[in-house]
């Protein structure tokens, strides 16, 4: 288990890990840790957040550090899937083709724009977060990573090979429990934390989810690591305009 926990942070983040032996027995569990990567960069939030205002750090600097932030944990790797994904998406071909640019390394103009929109969204609205709205956000990184990883288990796959494939035929049957347990567990936890507040972060989590199932569906034939990858982006964006848009109402 413990050998598990380290190839899913290796897997998923930049975050130093001990060099273990891989193998099918340890990737069976991957996918059930993942959701924890998202847990350490919801508490190292908190903490920028926290020392940011501590040491009188201006709204500007904070805001670009949390936007950062999550970028830096996970190396970019879902981000690299909102792009693909954006650059997929636009060009309006065939589930074929769309597939194919997918795994095209060159960044499209769409990838770019939607790039730097979403960067300045996420800026803009780290800019007008408090401490108390900054810890639903934290929640909703475990949440988008686990509500990503039950996809992946559970929807149909748009190829039979690559990374993802083999991820879901490697996870042991009871991950896809597992992992909506911990769905669950969030949900109790965002509804402790403020039931109408939680309430929300937990809709708009489903709603982007359920589009994101629609859309991969039909579009691509089924998900990926890409398609996953953007819905975690998607979500985790969702979550923080829900939090910043009711949470000065709310909290």
């Amino acid at each position: 288990m413990f050998r598990s926990i380290i190839m899913a942070f290796s897997m998923y983040s930049r975050i130093p890990m001990p060099k273990v032996d891989w193998n099918e027995k340890s990737m069976k569990y991957i996918l059930c840790f993942f959701p924890f990567v998202g847990a350490v960069t919801g508490i190292l939030s908190i903490i920028c957040l926290w020392g940011c205002k501590k040491m009188g750090i201006g709204t500007i600097f904070t805001s670009a550090v949390l936007t950062i932030l999550p970028l830096l944990v996970n190396g970019g790797i879902h981000m690299d899937g909102f792009l693909d994904t954006i650059d997929a998406k636009s060009s309006y071909k065939s589930k074929e083709e769309r597939l194919e640019i997918l795994k095209d390394p060159n960044t499209g103009a769409f990838a770019v724009i939607y790039g730097i929109v979403y960067i300045l969204l996420s800026f803009g609205l780290f800019s007008e977060i408090t401490r108390q709205e900054m810890i639903f956000v934290a929640v909703g990184y475990f949440f988008s990573r686990a509500l990503s990883g039950f996809s992946v288990v559970t929807f149909q796959k748009a190829r039979k090979e690559g990374m993802t494939a083999s991820t879901a035929e490697s996870a042991n049957k009871k991950v896809k429990w597992i992992i909506l347990l911990e769905i669950c567990l969030c949900g109790i936890l965002f509804l402790l934390l403020q039931p109408i507040m939680g309430s929300l972060c937990i809709l708009s989590g489903i709603l982007v989810f359920l589009y994101y199932k629609n859309m991969a569906h039909k579009l691509f034939g089924g998900v990926t690591g890409d398609l996953a990858g953007y819905f975690l982006q998607c979500c985790e964006l969702m979550i923080l305009l829900v939090v910043v848009l009711f949470g000065k109402a709310l909290l």
